[in-house]
């Protein structure tokens, strides 16, 4: 396996090679920053139908413009906000259409690395739902592919795109809360219909590749910390996924302990506790749904001040992201190599529950 590259370096990198490249909204070279992006989706998920969908359509310099399913029925929700969508009834055919900058992808878990390297191959950019692969060893092809291509290719992961998430970043590394001491993660909800791909092995299901990714992550993209050990890994299985995992470990400044669960009450919380105060975040992974996004400081004296982000949508900002690294080539805020290490550690928790 070759050597992991510090995500923060990737980030650098990757952006200094996008803009080296000059690579458009159109794969064309000098494009004009005022190009729109055109997306296409590959397949008529629900996620697709009611979030991102909606989001690229709302997000600037982004146009949603063909949808690739074989069912025309479920295009018509598409049709409904995105006049004037082109209906492919393969995936293929999307792949093919040359009016198409970038792929998203909402397929099932099992299905991302394939589609994503089939996606670059036939000259497309690709954000992909997470997670993008089921074991941190897979995205090492995908990585190659994207640097054989030049073109973009990420995982969804928009919470990084969140204000709520850069301030709670800021406020841990500039000091705020003194040396990181604790990291306490919630996120639950309640899923029980088998037939639900969340609920099948087959298909890459479980709560951890679902929202575990999102504490482990968040964890890792706050703190800039890796997982040195896996203490404890006590997981619930059900129908071949995990349906239950709390999971503690040990980072070189903190401890963490953290739960997942697709068969308890929703509930989500953050809590970076420090030897100077605490940040906590109310709403971490599904603001404006679960309840308004929050970043709440504690103090040593236990001051509170309470930041409040009422109307930001992760995923919009995160398809504005996503353009901009194509037009203008800024970096991306969450590159391969970050979302890598998050699988890394979701394989850690396997291996130490094993």
């Amino acid at each position: 396996m070759p050597p992991r590259e510090d995500p923060r370096a990737a980030v650098l990198r990757f952006g200094r090679k996008l803009a080296m490249k000059g690579i458009g909204a159109f794969g064309s070279k000098g494009s004009d920053m005022s190009d729109i992006v055109r997306w296409g989706i590959l397949g008529a998920a629900n996620f697709a139908r009611d979030q991102m969908g909606p989001a690229i359509h709302a997000a600037r310099g982004a146009r949603l413009d063909a949808l690739a399913t074989s069912n025309p029925g479920k295009a018509t929700p598409f049709a409904a906000f995105a006049p004037g969508l082109r209906v492919h009834d393969t995936y293929d055919a999307l792949l093919s259409d040359p009016d198409i900058d970038v792929v998203y992808i909402p397929l099932p878990n099992s299905m991302h690395v394939e589609w994503t390297l089939r996606a670059l191959d036939a000259g497309k950019h690709v954000l992909c739902e997470k997670p993008l692969a089921t074991e941190a060893g897979a995205f090492d092809k995908v990585i190659a592919a994207r640097d054989r291509s030049g073109l973009l290719a990420a995982e969804a992961y928009m919470i990084v795109h969140h204000p709520q998430w850069q301030r709670a970043r800021t406020l841990v590394q500039t000091g705020a809360i003194g040396e990181i001491r604790s990291v306490t993660a919630m996120f639950s909800f309640h899923n029980d219909d088998m037939a639900n791909i969340r609920n099948r092995a087959e298909t890459g299901g479980g709560s951890i590749p679902d929202i575990g990714v999102y504490i482990y992550g968040s964890t890792r993209f706050v703190t800039g910390e890796e997982p040195q050990e896996i203490l404890s890994a006590d997981i619930a299985w059900d129908n071949g996924v995990d349906t239950r995992a709390h999971v503690t470990a040990r980072f070189p400044s903190f401890l963490f302990s953290g739960y997942t669960s697709t068969r308890m009450a929703p509930y989500q919380e953050m809590v970076f506790h420090g030897t100077d105060g605490i940040v906590r975040l109310t709403a971490p992974f599904n603001p404006q749904v679960y309840d308004m996004a929050q970043v709440v400081l504690q103090d040593a004296e236990q001051r509170v001040t309470i930041e409040r982000f009422p109307a930001d949508n992760h995923y919009v900002r995160q398809v504005e992201a996503f353009n901009s690294s194509i037009t203008e080539g800024t970096a991306y805020p969450c590159p391969l190599e970050f979302s890598r290490g998050t699988q890394a550690m979701i394989d850690m928790v396997y291996a130490a529950a094993k």
